[in-house]
């Protein structure tokens, strides 16, 4: 159904650009959504039609903003895909991803993607986004990531969600097998761009080159000798920003097929069978395990927890020679004391900030 608002020029506006003055009289549609509508000719400037974003409103004008109804998502089908969804309502869900499964349609995955998925589930409740029916991804994992992520159903509760992206205040960790014992705990700060040697993979660059990245780690769990279990929180959101930071530590995750390497003597410390299981673990062994966020709409805190799902449980099993409850179990007595040193950090202001790039957000094939 196409609506129609109307708006007056206040003191505030006068004086700026058309599509900025919208974005603060109109707060449900995000500035590029507006842009494109005012170069569609949707927006009358005191009764006249206006096709230029970087027109100046003066005081008193008068705006008109006609929202046509969103078109149906070109190339997108439904399908009917089973989802594991931890919540849901009008304005967003938060659902945890399997392994295996691609988030967005792309050349080589053109279906069973999450993307389908949610549209089958979703219906009628997406109000469209960027005047299309879909769903709005607010960030991404890999494809063999699993784990926990946010999705909005409006324009208003993406643009909210990125929003708190832009501000660094939403809460993220993913467990992470990694090769070797990086330590207790340790932070890795190092730039990140395109490889120039291998035009699919991230590398770490040198400070003047690529963007900034920073992933903090804590050790939760030994796996013997040769392999470990960390959690890793990002200060910033760069493409395979873990495995490549891991990786140029000399620590890479178990099983990461573009950025892994087991050397012979960290394998010999396992029997054949640990390594049997080692080989027959075919993603890299990384789940996003934690995600919380301010709700949109009500303001309340959200925060969802999701183990590691069954094949990292089995893994992490093998390489501990240790039932999963009880490998558990240590894991989150050492993320309690993680948790309470990041409070102690805190307290005494020692956080560090790093900026947060969105177009480098919506460029991620993942953000691990």
């Amino acid at each position: 159904m196409t609506s129609q608002k109307n708006f007056l020029v206040e003191e505030q506006q006068a004086g700026r650009r058309l599509d900025q003055a919208l974005a603060e009289l109109e707060a449900s549609l995000s500035r590029s959504r507006l842009k494109q509508l005012i170069e569609q000719q949707h927006v009358q400037v005191n009764g006249e039609h206006v096709d230029q974003p970087k027109r100046k409103v003066a005081l008193g004008d008068t705006i008109s903003l006609t929202i046509p109804p969103p078109d149906e998502a070109l190339h997108l089908l439904p399908e009917a895909i089973a989802l594991d969804i931890l919540y849901e309502d009008a304005d967003l869900l938060v659902v945890n991803k399997p392994a295996g499964m691609v988030v967005h349609p792309a050349v080589g995955n053109p279906s069973g993607t999450l993307v389908n998925a949610l549209l089958h589930h979703c219906g009628d409740s997406l109000t469209g986004i960027g005047g299309v029916v879909r769903p709005g991804i607010v960030h991404r994992l890999d494809k063999d990531t699993s784990g926990l992520m946010v999705v909005a159903k409006t324009e208003t509760a993406l643009t909210h969600l990125q929003a708190q992206f832009a501000a660094r205040s939403i809460e993220r960790a993913y467990d992470a097998f990694v090769w070797g014992d990086p330590g207790a705990h340790g932070q890795i700060d190092a730039n990140i761009g395109r490889s120039r040697t291998h035009r699919q993979k991230m590398a770490v660059l040198e400070e003047h080159q690529g963007k900034p990245a920073l992933t903090r780690f804590g050790r939760l769990a030994l796996f013997g000798l040769s392999a470990t279990w960390i959690e890793c929180r990002l200060a910033t959101g760069r493409t395979h920003q873990i495995r490549v930071h891991m990786a140029h530590l000399g620590h890479s995750l178990i099983g990461d097929p573009l950025y892994g390497k087991a050397t012979p003597a960290r394998r010999r410390t396992f029997d054949e069978v640990q390594n049997a299981v080692i080989a027959n673990f075919a993603r890299q062994a990384l789940h996003a395990r934690i995600l919380g966020f301010e709700h949109p709409t009500s303001g309340d805190w959200l925060r969802f927890e999701q183990p590691c799902p069954e094949d990292m449980q089995a893994l992490a099993s093998a390489l501990s020679q240790t039932p999963w409850q009880e490998v558990a179990q240590v894991a989150a007595n050492n993320q309690a004391k993680l948790e309470q040193r990041r409070e102690d950090a805190r307290l005494r202001n020692q956080d560090l900030d790093f900026e947060y790039d969105e177009d480098d957000d919506w460029d991620w094939q993942g953000e691990t």
